[in-house]
């Protein structure tokens, strides 16, 4: 059987239309997916909507509506836009699903039964617009407001069932800290740590179901009370895999997926992951996930983005970029725009020179001049190289550390690392095409067997760079392999095809129209 591959995205409210921070993580989540599939790996690709919560019930209330049928207008915004973006998920999880529901409650149910929930009364504050319980120490440091959304907390007072996470952390510190690659990146591992090592509560995770209108997942063991949010929806990772088996069609169906490789989320998030997910998972004695990754976040021409300032990134934004450069080119650039894991900034001058340096220029070039040269001096069909030499080799080393380094760094979400040495393998063949200056040799019939071999060594390069790029930019590396008359042989893995020489002498190319046109 061959290795898995299991890669998600969190589960987004559905309080609100889609934008550029969720576009972000979905594509990266696709880019993952689709490398470690070219790689022969048996990949899982999950993603969906988290329905459930306070937030979700005011959000439809303001609007007049019920919960689930805000739910169910809101989360066709998603499934669209994903179709948009290319996005090649396998599952689409709702929390409001009746597989997700029953498996939860199941989750809850094994809790109770080990004695790692207990009833109790909380009495405190609470962020609804993260659905976060919080400490007074924690809300009086944030002026007794949202850390995040800057809403002022709400003071609660009821009877609640509580969570023994405490019990857990002794064991979950030990875990990051003998497990460095556990959360991603390091800042973010030294944040969590941090923060454990101040003492944490045991968990509030239950809500009276009268507050939520009965919107919610029920406590197994009390109907009164519904199962928190961050339980619920936490636990779609797992539950999307048919565990625990619950007596319906879809028990096991994919366990062997777990644990996950990585779970991808924004840095907002972070501690719900890192922190109640695996003490729950240790609770119910499974396999922990091999990685958290946290990423950054986006702001917009410099600043915070806000729709009274006009640069929100909206789907509508969105929609409007793809139409001016296509989709593969927005996806490009949001992975290429900063390091993954940090914060980066979105502006329509960043992205047209990015653009222009990289793909026009660099890339796009370097694709026809390549095929215009093949054309010009062998009549389309790529030529028979003789040995390589001194001049080649910049070239056959660039193209061996992109391969010999792409799945360790795809492994560790280092999509941007991955990139330069792409970019590397470019460079080095355009300064390879203006040192050996084939547009010369061509002047001189007796070196045409020398002409050949760089030409060829062009063309393989060129190969090598847009295979690697198709992760990202799918349908327009695909145009480009066609144009030079690669068809990858089934059942090989990008690292074997990747390997120098692949591409066989007197294929027909075929020039089309040039994969990005320079944006003035």
């Amino acid at each position: 059987m061959r290795e898995t591959y299991y890669v998600t995205t969190p589960i987004y409210y559905v309080n609100d239309v889609p934008h550029i921070g969720h576009s972000y993580t979905t594509i990266a989540a696709d880019v993952l997916a689709r490398y470690f599939r070219a790689a022969g790996r048996d990949v899982r690709f999950l993603t969906g909507t988290d329905e459930h919560g306070i937030k979700i019930v005011k959000a439809a209330a303001e609007r007049g509506m019920s919960p689930k049928e805000l739910a169910d207008e809101v989360v066709v915004h998603f499934q669209d836009l994903w179709a948009d973006l290319n996005i090649s998920y396998d599952d689409f999880i709702r929390t409001s699903e009746e597989r997700h529901e029953k498996r939860v409650q199941a989750m809850v149910r094994h809790l109770v039964d080990r004695d790692e929930i207990y009833s109790g009364r909380y009495e405190g504050l609470y962020d609804e617009s993260q659905e976060e319980f919080v400490t007074e120490s924690v809300a009086r440091d944030n002026d007794y407001k949202s850390h995040i959304s800057g809403k002022p907390l709400v003071r609660y007072s009821e009877d609640a069932y509580f969570f023994r996470l405490g019990k857990w952390v002794p064991r979950l510190m030990e875990h990051v800290e003998s497990h460095p690659e556990f959360i991603l990146p390091a800042a973010r591992r030294n944040e969590v740590l941090s923060k454990l090592r101040q003492g944490v509560d045991d968990l509030c995770i239950s809500r009276a179901s009268e507050k939520l209108g009965g919107w919610g997942i029920p406590m197994p063991n009390d109907p009164n009370h519904s199962v928190y949010v961050w339980i619920d929806a936490l636990s779609n990772y797992y539950t999307a895999l048919g565990w625990p088996d619950v007596g319906d069609a879809h028990d096991g169906d994919h366990t062997r997926y777990w644990p996950a490789d990585v779970h991808l989320i924004g840095k907002d998030i972070l501690w719900f992951h890192a922190v109640y997910w695996p003490c729950m998972l240790m609770a119910l004695d499974r396999p922990l996930p091999r990685c958290i990754f946290a990423h950054g976040w986006w702001t917009s021409e410099g600043k915070r983005m806000q729709k009274t300032l006009g640069n929100f990134v909206s789907r509508e934004t969105i929609a409007s970029i793809c139409r001016e450069y296509s989709v593969d080119v927005y996806r490009y650039f949001l992975m290429r725009a900063m390091a993954f894991g940090a914060d980066g900034d979105f502006s329509r001058t960043a992205l047209r020179k990015r653009y222009n340096n990289e793909l026009a220029n660099n890339i796009g070039n370097l694709l026809n001049r390549t095929l215009n040269m093949i054309e010009q001096y062998f009549g389309g069909k790529v030529p028979i190289p003789a040995s390589v030499g001194a001049q080649e080799q910049p070239v056959l080393d660039a193209a061996e550390h992109l391969r010999d380094g792409a799945t360790k760094l795809m492994e560790v979400c280092a999509c941007h690392t991955y990139l330069d040495k792409v970019m590397d393998l470019v460079s080095a063949t355009n300064r390879y095409v203006d040192t050996t200056a084939p547009f010369k040799l061509a002047k001189d019939e007796s070196q045409r067997e020398r002409l050949g071999t760089i030409l060829y060594t062009c063309v393989e390069a060129v190969r090598i760079v847009l295979m690697y790029l198709s992760p990202l930019m799918p349908d327009t590396m695909a145009a480009g392999l066609a144009q030079i008359n690669w068809k990858a042989p089934p059942g090989r893995t990008i690292e074997e095809l990747a390997s120098w020489g692949q591409l066989p002498p007197g294929g027909q190319t075929q020039k089309g129209q040039p994969l990005f046109p320079r944006k003035l």
